[in-house]
């Protein structure tokens, strides 16, 4: 049954993250950027002063809505998870150096695409019964699209839904696990027959914090989001910075093997991953799985914030895929290369290449505090992703459903905590794909209006 199982994703997988995938994907951003005239690179230091900026301003959000600041960390709590370290790690291994290149291209075309996402998320949301602010792809399909499109936006919102109890929810808990396993068995504090017993109480823990956080409504989840995203990410971003700096004489090497293995793996991996389309599909998956544009999530997240300026939320959009891709991920990949003497390129890997960088630098203490910035990484995510999902669910059913959703939400944490998740990461990545076609049609049907939204605002 299991094999079977397999199988089917395998071949869902190659289909949906195949040619045609790829043409969509990189076929809308591309489209998105000459329409906007590279709006990202234009406009990227607007994107930089309206989100680190706004670090220190404390206004306080009206009723049913989060602050501008506070969305943006919603949005990159969604994003900046284990994606950003197993997801990575994972299409190093299996798609060689190269694939890092890949996921240059789609980061680059991505802003573009999250802008796009943000802008219409904030234009054609709605407020519910509660006086919160909804949104998202499913609401700018309804409401910015004609009555024969609303099937994509229930499509959407179904695939979300199933997507993430997976991808946002049990793969995320399991990589937390993961993280303090390994930690104390670095530290001997534990023995390895007793960890079956510490992941079962780790996941009832987690369980409590999720369904706490969760059930406290879009406010506590603004203001957790706003405090753990900016520690997680400085954290991270120092101790990476420290394993480049100590193999500082070797970088250049390493980000030569990035650019000559996208056109030629063989050349880097010695034979092991001989297609260019094995680098090209894992970076574009892998960098989507991890930044989401074209997934339309975030911007389910920026629909909340209390703004009246579609395209100045947008502008976070930009910032997001910078920050999530071209700094956090570039820095694992560097960490990765850098860090592992050899790397067995073509077998499937995951957090623990990205924590073997690290400790090759700083020595098996480290393992605490990568343990430390998994589990943020993590537990943000799943809190960002519990959002989605309850948006999701509202979106099909009705308010009274998301209560309900959101407890067995918090309950799948157990199952992430206590079982092998190896399947469930190829299942994650399927589904991230299906979610992306709807999306991708409103994104290329509403891209008049993004362009019309943008060019009034910046008075072009």
């Amino acid at each position: 049954m299991i094999q079977t199982i397999i199988q089917i994703n395998q071949a869902l997988n190659t289909f949906i993250w195949g040619i045609p995938a790829m043409v969509a994907i990189i076929g809308v951003g591309l489209l998105l950027t000459i329409r906007t005239r590279f709006l990202q690179v234009r406009k990227f230091s607007d994107a930089m002063k309206n989100t680190i900026g706004k670090v220190f301003d404390r206004k306080k959000a009206q009723k049913g809505s989060i602050s501008p600041f506070q969305a943006v960390c919603t949005a990159l709590a969604g994003t900046v998870g284990t994606g950003n370290i197993a997801g990575v790690a994972g299409a190093v291994a299996i798609g060689g150096p190269g694939a890092v290149f890949w996921m240059w291209c789609s980061a680059f075309l991505g802003m573009c695409t999250k802008f796009a996402e943000v802008t219409l998320a904030v234009r054609y949301r709605e407020k519910s019964k509660d006086g919160e602010y909804v949104g998202g792809p499913m609401y700018y399909i309804k409401n910015g699209l004609s009555h024969k499109w609303l099937f994509l936006a229930y499509a959407y919102s179904i695939l979300g839904i199933l997507t993430v109890f997976g991808t946002g929810n049990a793969t995320q808990v399991n990589t937390i696990v993961a993280a303090i396993n390994e930690a104390l068995l670095n530290m001997h504090a534990v023995q390895e027959s007793q960890l079956s017993s510490i992941n079962l109480i780790l996941g009832i823990i987690i369980m409590g914090l999720v369904a706490v956080v969760l059930l406290g409504g879009i406010k506590r989840i603004g203001r957790v989001s706003e405090r753990l995203v900016p520690f997680m990410a400085i954290l991270y971003i120092v101790l990476g910075l420290g394993v480049i700096l100590i193999h500082i004489d070797r970088v250049p090497h390493v980000l030569a093997s990035i650019i000559v293995g996208a056109f030629n793996p063989k050349a880097v991996t010695g034979g092991t991953i001989g297609s260019m389309m094995i680098a090209l599909r894992k970076g574009v998956s892998r960098g989507i799985f991890s930044n989401e544009a074209g997934l339309g999530t975030g911007s389910i997240a920026h629909a909340c914030a209390d703004t009246d300026e579609p395209v100045r939320q947008g502008l976070f959009g930009i910032f997001e895929v910078f920050v999530d891709t071209i700094v956090i991920c570039t820095l694992t990949a560097l960490v990765i290369l850098l860090g592992n003497e050899a790397i067995t390129y073509g077998a499937p890997a995951g957090a623990e290449l990205t924590i073997a960088g690290f400790v090759s630098v700083y020595g098996h203490w480290v393992s605490i505090f990568t343990a430390v910035a998994l589990c943020c990484f993590a537990f943000s995510t799943t809190i960002g992703w519990g959002l989605y999902g309850s948006r999701c669910v509202e979106f099909i059913g009705s308010e009274k459903w998301v209560k309900p959703f959101l407890v067995i939400y918090s309950l799948v944490s157990i199952l992430g905590a206590t079982v092998n998740l190896g399947l469930l990461w190829d299942i994650a990545e399927t589904f991230n794909g299906f979610m992306i076609i709807p999306n991708l049609i409103a994104l290329f049907l509403l891209s008049n209006k993004v362009i019309s939204l943008a060019k009034e605002y910046f008075k072009e």
